[in-house]
C-alpha cells in the first residue's frame, strides 16, 4: 500500500475540515456565544495539520482497492479526532474521551450523545454539533470526491468503500459527476425542509439544525427534550416526510426528479422499505390500543413518528417508548437491524440485504422441494449474481456477530441485558437511542470511558458497512 498517497489525502480532509469548523461563526456572532475562539483555533490547528501532511507527502495518480479502504477508514477517524476539538476548546465537553464519542456519533449520523443538558451549550457549538450530521450524511469522503478532480485521481475504490448498501449505484460516467448529483439532491431536499420548519415558526437556527439531523437520519436536536420540545403536528409531521425520504435511495430520488414518480411505484425495495414502516406502526398502534385504548391523531403521529424514525435510523423521540408495551418495543428493536435503503443516509443493515436474505431463504426452500431445479435469487426481473448473494450473506453474519459478541463486552462492563443489546444495536446501526439505560430520554454519559470508546468503534463500523474497516485488521490486507 502506497502510504503516502493515502496520508496526502488525509491531509487535504483535514483542510477541508478545518474550513467547515469555520461555518459556525456566523451564529457565535449572531448570538454572541462564547466559542468563536474555540472555532479560530480549531480550524486552524486542523487545517496546519492538513498542510504538513501535504507538504510532507506526495500522491500517485491512481488509487487501488487497498488505499481506497484506508482513505475512508482513516478519513472519517481523523474527522472525529480533530472535530472534537471545539468541544473540548470551548469547554463545552471538557473531557476528550466524551467529545470524540459525541463528534464520531455526529458524523457516522448515529445521534448517541453524552450531553445531559442540551440546551445550555453555546449556539456555534450546537450548529457545530448538527453540522457533523450533515457533512457525514451523504459522506465526508463523497463530497471530497466532488472537489478532489483537481488532484487528478480517480475516486471508484473511495465511492465504493464509503457509500453504504451491497451495491454502489452510479449515476454518470465518472465517479465525480456522482458524486456532485447525489449532494445536489441532498442540498435540495435540505433547503426545502429547512424552508417549511420555518413557515411552522422555528427560527433559522433551529430548522438548520433539525435539516441537518433530519436529512442525515442522525437526530441531534437543539432540545432536551428533542423533537418533543415542538409540539406542533405540521412541525412534526414535516419531520417525519423528510425522515421518510432520507431513508430512500438518494440515486432513486434523483431518477424520480428525471423520470417522474413511477421510479418510486416501479422500485421494489422502496416497496419493501415503505410496507416495512406501515406493518410496524400498524403492529406498535395494535399494542399501544390494546393498553392504553387512545385513537386519537397525536396517538397516530406519535407512533408513525417513531416508527420511522427509528426504522431511518435518525433517532428524533416524541414520546418515551419504552412506556409502551414491551411486544412494541421489539417491533422497534427489530426496526434497529433494518435501517434505512442502500444509498439512503440510513443506518442498519439496509432494506435491499434484508429483502434479498428472504428472498435467498425462499429460494432455498424452493430447493429444498425441487432438489434438482435451479432456483436463483431474482430481483426486478434479474439473478442477483452469486458475488452479490456472498456479500450480503457474509455482511448478515459478521453483523449478528459483532452485536453479540460487543454485547457482551458491554455486559461484562457491568451493565444490564437491555441496557447492552439496546447500546450496541443503536450504535452499530447508527441509530442512537436504544433501550434500557440508553432509552428514549435517556443518554451515554454515565458509561465508563472504555464503554465509549468501544461504542464509537462500533459507530464506525456500521457508518462504513463493516467490510472497510474489519479488512485492515485482516493480516492479509498488509502483505505486498
Amino acid at each position: 500500500m502506497n502510504l503516502r498517497s493515502v496520508l496526502h489525502l488525509q491531509g487535504w480532509l483535514l483542510i477541508f475540515l478545518g474550513g467547515a469548523m469555520l461555518t459556525p461563526i456566523p451564529f457565535s456572532l449572531h448570538y454572541r456565544s462564547d466559542d468563536l475562539l474555540a472555532f479560530l483555533t480549531s480550524a486552524l490547528v486542523t487545517m496546519g495539520a492538513g498542510l504538513t501532511v501535504i507538504r510532507h507527502t506526495d500522491i500517485k495518480r491512481d488509487v487501488r482497492v487497498r488505499e481506497g479502504f484506508a482513505i475512508v477508514t482513516f478519513g472519517w477517524f481523523l474527522a472525529a479526532a480533530f472535530g472534537a476539538l471545539p468541544f473540548v476548546i470551548s469547554g463545552a465537553i471538557p473531557s476528550y474521551t466524551d467529545a470524540f464519542f459525541e463528534t464520531m456519533s455526529g458524523f457516522t449520523t448515529t445521534g448517541a450523545s453524552i450531553l445531559t443538558d442540551i440546551e445550555a451549550l453555546p449556539r456555534g457549538v450546537l450548529f457545530w454539533r448538527s453540522f457533523t450530521h450533515w457533512l457525514g450524511g451523504m459522506g465526508i469522503i463523497l463530497l471530497s470526491l466532488a472537489i478532489l478532480p483537481f488532484l487528478g485521481i480517480g475516486g471508484m475504490q473511495l465511492f465504493k468503500a464509503e457509500v453504504p448498501g451491497p451495491v454502489a449505484d452510479k449515476l454518470a460516467p465518472r465517479v465525480t459527476q456522482t458524486a456532485k448529483i447525489l449532494w445536489a439532491v441532498y442540498i435540495v431536499l435540505s433547503g426545502l425542509q429547512t424552508t417549511l420548519l420555518m413557515l411552522g415558526g422555528m427560527d433559522l437556527f433551529d430548522a438548520l439544525c433539525h435539516t441537518f439531523g433530519t436529512m442525515a437520519t442522525g437526530g441531534f436536536s437543539t432540545r432536551n427534550a428533542s423533537i418533543a420540545a415542538f409540539p406542533s403536528p405540521y412541525i412534526q409531521w414535516v419531520i417525519i416526510v423528510f425522515m421518510f425520504l432520507a431513508g430512500v435511495n438518494f440515486a432513486l430520488h434523483y431518477r424520480v426528479l428525471q423520470r417522474g414518480l413511477n421510479s418510486y411505484r416501479y422500485d421494489r425495495e422502496f416497496g419493501v422499505y415503505t410496507t416495512f414502516i406501515v406493518v410496524a406502526s400498524l403492529l406498535i398502534f395494535a399494542f399501544a390500543m390494546a393498553q392504553e385504548g387512545q385513537f386519537n391523531e397525536k396517538a397516530v403521529r406519535d407512533v408513525v413518528f417513531q416508527v420511522v424514525s427509528i426504522q431511518t435510523t435518525t433517532g428524533y423521540v416524541t414520546v418515551d417508548y419504552e412506556k409502551w408495551p414491551f411486544a412494541a418495543q421489539m417491533v422497534l428493536f427489530l426496526l434497529m437491524f433494518v435501517g434505512g435503503s442502500a444509498g439512503s443516509t440510513g443506518g442498519g443493515m439496509k432494506v435491499l440485504r434484508i429483502y434479498l436474505l428472504i428472498k435467498f431463504v425462499f429460494a432455498e426452500l424452493n430447493r429444498l422441494i425441487h432438489p434438482h431445479a435451479i432456483v436463483p435469487v431474482r430481483m426486478r426481473g434479474q439473478t442477483i449474481p452469486r458475488e452479490v448473494m456472498t456479500n450480503v450473506l457474509g455482511f448478515a453474519v459478521l453483523y449478528i456477530v459483532i452485536f453479540f459478541l460487543g454485547s457482551l463486552l458491554v455486559a461484562a462492563a457491568g451493565y444490564d441485558m437491555p441496557t447492552s443489546f439496546g447500546a450496541v444495536i443503536a450504535t452499530l446501526s447508527n441509530v442512537g437511542p436504544g433501550l434500557g439505560d440508553v432509552g428514549a430520554v435517556d443518554n451515554y454519559s454515565a458509561f465508563h470511558p472504555a464503554v465509549k470508546w468501544l461504542l464509537a468503534f462500533f459507530m464506525l463500523l456500521g457508518r462504513l458497512e463493516l467490510y472497510t474497516v474489519m479488512i485492515l485488521f485482516a493480516p492479509a490486507y498488509w502483505r505486498r
